[in-house]
């Protein structure tokens, strides 16, 4: 379903269309029709409810293309949408990405070969069968990217923000801040990063969704709220209490930072941690007493704090230092059009 918007540019957009079902190969499982019609042909997975996630990838807000990679940037396209499945407990079932290109990036085959095979080969790698979507010119020389994410989860069992309850522990997965901190090092010398790849640990070039790690939360029913850490913890963390209508309290020094994280120092990697953004890790919680794993889906479990009751002005959130020091902890992450 990659039609023209473009009438003027029919044999560059066909091209690129011809590619990107190349890529994408043949339809399976739920897509029972792929990109060449007019809609893609779905099959509703039976006793399961839809997930849907929309997320757009903005040239000069999301990436850059003196900075990253194409294949980082096809790569991350998909991920932000992926993460937001992991943290309701979803399969992806298929994706749709639209692209606005700049007539540049359609005649550079390399840039487009890159970008495709990042978003293609996390796709493929997560059953997220790329079914269709849209192609435009660019009105800049931006570059705008924009997906769609279907998924399911089996009926009423998916996860959500607004389960939390006082007595509740709180945890993410992996470790955080080194998204923000591999930014910051991308920003004083982009030419280090430009051969990177998946397959290393590049938290913020290459995120990996925790899919698997949501799965098993939903499937042993062991969390009450969750949602994914990509505004940065202390942003999302507000975001859970806020829809669970609870504080919470943590402990600073039980935050796993990442190895990066850790190289600035511990001032910077807290706040890299606690603020930074596009770890895409989980922050969930569970019942006080829940044998929690140490690991699930292959990723660490970390017990940062706990949930506790609403009380007349207090904190929505307190960060507690190693000598008990309590101090509000503000959303300080990202938030668009603030």
């Amino acid at each position: 379903m990659l039609k023209s918007m473009k009438r003027k540019a029919l044999s560059g957009e066909w091209a690129l269309i011809e590619e990107i079902r190349r890529r994408a190969g043949k339809p399976s499982g739920a897509v029972r029709l792929g990109i060449g019609d007019d809609c893609a042909i779905l099959k509703s997975p039976k006793g399961s409810d839809l997930l849907i996630t929309t997320d757009f990838s903005l040239e000069g807000r999301h990436f850059r293309r003196d900075w990253h990679s194409a294949r980082s940037i096809g790569h991350r396209t998909l991920a932000r949408g992926l993460s937001d499945l992991a943290a309701m407990g979803g399969r992806p079932i298929t994706a749709f990405l639209s692209v606005a290109l700049p007539v540049s990036a359609v005649r550079n085959h390399g840039w487009i070969d890159g970008f495709l095979g990042g978003f293609t080969d996390l796709a493929n790698a997560c059953d997220a069968v790329l079914a269709g979507g849209d192609t435009s010119e660019s009105p800049s020389e931006h570059v705008l990217a924009d997906i769609i994410l279907l998924g399911s989860a089996p009926t009423g069992t998916a996860l959500r923000r607004s389960g939390a309850r006082p007595g509740d522990d709180l945890y993410c997965t992996g470790s955080l801040g080194g998204a923000a901190a591999e930014l910051a090092a991308l920003g004083r010398s982009p030419r280090k990063f430009r051969t990177a790849r998946a397959t290393d640990d590049h938290p913020h070039l290459f995120p990996v969704p925790r899919l698997k790690a949501g799965d098993a939360l939903r499937k042993r029913g062991l969390a009450t709220a969750c949602l994914d850490i990509s505004d940065g913890l202390s942003s999302d963390l507000a975001h859970l209490c806020e829809s669970s209508g609870v504080r919470a309290e943590v402990d600073a020094a039980r935050l796993p930072l990442h190895p990066l994280a850790q190289a600035l120092g511990a001032e910077a990697g807290l706040a890299a941690a606690l603020h930074g953004g596009e770890d895409y890790e989980l922050l969930f919680t569970a019942r006080a007493g829940v044998k929690m794993p140490r690991t699930l889906g292959g990723v660490a479990i970390t017990r940062i704090g706990r949930i506790v009751a609403k009380r007349k002005n207090a904190p929505l959130m307190t960060l507690i230092a190693a000598d008990g020091t309590r101090t509000a902890l503000t959303a300080q992450g990202w938030e668009h059009l603030r």
